[in-house]
């Protein structure tokens, strides 16, 4: 008969071991800790836990308590050795004697060891077989009904532990993969200039909006010559880091061939290289929206391609123009023609450039808030300041959406004519 002693010594090491499943641990610790508790709770001599590689089915020994370095390197066993075969039908396996048992793999590494009788349970875990939990003892030994209801409980703790450990390892991936994503949205967002250019004649704003860390947004200013300034803003089809990346080797191709003291390239042939570059690097449904336009304020006039982008939207009192000319989507075909258009400018002009995140912004009954709701919007800021616009446009949608949320970025640039108005760096 038990000691009252030795009772509460077997239900303290038996608490000890329902918290390692509440714990956070790296899973190795939990099973070096299961398996020393196995051992201490049912009284034999050691304990080794084996678990599933669930691509080769090989039983791998994980972790072991009171076995030599030699036993635990004895040789593989796979889910189909009979004992744990057997085992895996949710009964516990008994036997009593290792050294001649026809079912045991290892005669002479078991004799080497010293044990003699071994107990094996399954580990599962919500019906799956996760693993085995054995126990050995040193001489014959008949395992009672309490060891085996021990080494039940042993198993059901260490499968829960040993999930939990697992998805506690998933967590910490995830935190870092996070972290990872944080940091590249913060290169991204780099790439997006942090201020509207200072240009005299042209009042300038702009916001870009990331819907997660990193997208396909982006939009540029590029001023070639004094007095014109290339605006481009384009939309990578596409969510998270393949977007990002494609988007920022578009923005470096685009910045090649259009960056600089003078303009080397025309439209059509910025173009033409940029759709190039799409068709090779874009894979099958995925494509990128671009809008190239240009401004010169001394000709007062507003040149641009549209290549499937949502159309700018020139306001001039009443009167709205469409920058719609273009052609297709970047990276569908190398050969696709293409087309420029060129506005005439006048005071108090402005141009309105988005990406689609802007109008598909949807609220909590599935509405969205569309094109529509931005023009009306647009037309009552157009006598105020772009960056004035720009922010009421924003708290429109803001209401009308709620709290509901965004699956797309949303990047917006303005650009009001007037030549009579000095820049705010010329008045300093």
């Amino acid at each position: 008969m038990k000691s009252s002693n030795e009772i509460l010594s077997k239900n303290e090491l038996y608490y000890q071991l329902t918290t390692l499943v509440a714990g956070q641990l790296s899973l190795q610790e939990v099973l070096d800790k299961l398996a020393e508790a196995a051992v201490k709770i049912t009284g034999v001599k050691a304990c080794s836990l084996r678990l599933m590689d669930e691509n080769t089915g090989d039983m791998k020994m994980s972790s072991t308590y009171g076995l030599s370095q030699a036993y635990r390197n004895k040789g593989p066993v796979t889910k189909d050795d009979p004992v744990i075969k057997a085992a895996f039908t949710g009964e516990p396996v008994i036997v009593d004697d290792m050294r001649i048992d026809p079912r045991v793999g290892y005669t002479q590494a078991t004799i080497a060891e010293g044990i003699v009788s071994q107990l094996t349970v399954a580990m599962q875990f919500k019906g799956t077989n996760i693993g085995v939990v054995r126990l050995y003892s040193p001489e014959p030994h008949h395992f009672t009904v309490e060891d085996i209801a021990l080494a039940r409980a042993v198993a059901t703790q260490c499968a829960i532990a040993i999930t939990n450990a697992k998805l506690y390892a998933e967590a910490l991936e995830g935190e870092r993969i996070a972290e990872q994503m944080r940091l590249a949205g913060m290169i991204q967002r780099r790439m997006i200039p942090e201020k509207a250019p200072l240009v005299p004649g042209l009042d300038v704003a702009a916001v870009y909006i990331p819907c997660f860390d990193v997208g396909g947004d982006f939009y540029d200013f590029l001023p070639v010559s004094e007095g014109d300034l290339a605006i481009a803003i384009a939309d990578v089809i596409g969510k998270g880091i393949p977007a990002a990346i494609m988007m920022s080797l578009f923005r470096g191709t685009l910045r090649a061939y259009s960056h600089g003291g003078h303009m080397r390239h025309s439209t059509i042939e910025i173009i033409n290289s940029l759709n190039e570059t799409a068709c090779r690097e874009c894979r099958d449904g995925e494509f990128i929206t671009l809008l190239y336009s240009r401004i010169n304020i001394d000709k007062m006039t507003l040149s641009y391609c549209n290549c499937g982008h949502e159309p700018g939207l020139l306001f001039r009192g009443n009167e709205i123009i469409e920058l719609d000319k273009g052609g297709l989507v970047l990276g569908v075909t190398t050969n696709a023609p293409y087309e420029t258009d060129t506005v005439q400018l006048q005071d108090g002009d402005c141009v309105l450039l988005y990406t689609d995140g802007l109008i598909d912004a949807g609220n909590f009954d599935g509405d969205l808030w569309g094109r529509e709701r931005l023009i009306d919007v647009a037309k009552q800021f157009t006598a105020g300041s772009a960056q004035l616009m720009c922010k009421n446009i924003l708290q429109h949608r803001r209401r009308f959406v709620g709290l509901a949320r965004q699956i797309d970025d949303t990047s917006i640039v303005i650009v009001k004519i007037d030549r009579r108005a000095e820049p705010e760096f010329m008045r300093k």
